[in-house]
């Protein structure tokens, strides 16, 4: 793996904690201060952490000069395929390994991660060549 390449992966990364810990921010505010129901405040918290998410990998991870109406379509569609990955891998994996499904969701956060990494380095942010 290039040196560049590895830096971009960290930072897409380190990022994605970021976007976490915007979604779990959102998720606390509104239950425990605004009275919402957890169900549709992890759901406002989920779309915070995919912006934030878009925002700094936009800006700092792949400094793209794409316009927001093409990347961000294609930043979202990455993220929701992500999200269909890890249900359908944790099925698959949960069906036939004998281990925790705590140690499956690592391992499954670990694909859809590079699968997210790599989606959105080469089709979201993609320079065009010219």
């Amino acid at each position: 793996m290039s040196p560049r390449l590895l830096q971009q992966f960290l930072s897409f990364a380190l990022i994605g904690l970021l976007g976490t810990a915007a979604h779990f921010l959102v998720l606390f505010v509104l239950v425990s201060q605004l009275d919402f129901g957890p169900l549709p405040a992890s759901s406002v918290g989920a779309v915070t952490g995919a912006l934030v998410n878009y925002g700094l990998n936009y800006r700092l991870t792949f400094r793209s000069r794409k316009k927001h109406h093409d990347a961000l379509p294609k930043f979202m569609l990455v993220a929701t395929a992500g999200w269909l990955l890890n249900g359908l891998l944790m099925a698959i994996l949960l069906s036939r390994l004998d281990i925790h499904y705590l140690l499956v969701q690592v391992i499954v956060t670990s694909l859809v991660l590079v699968w997210n990494f790599f989606a959105n380095r080469f089709w979201t942010f993609r320079a065009r060549a010219g």
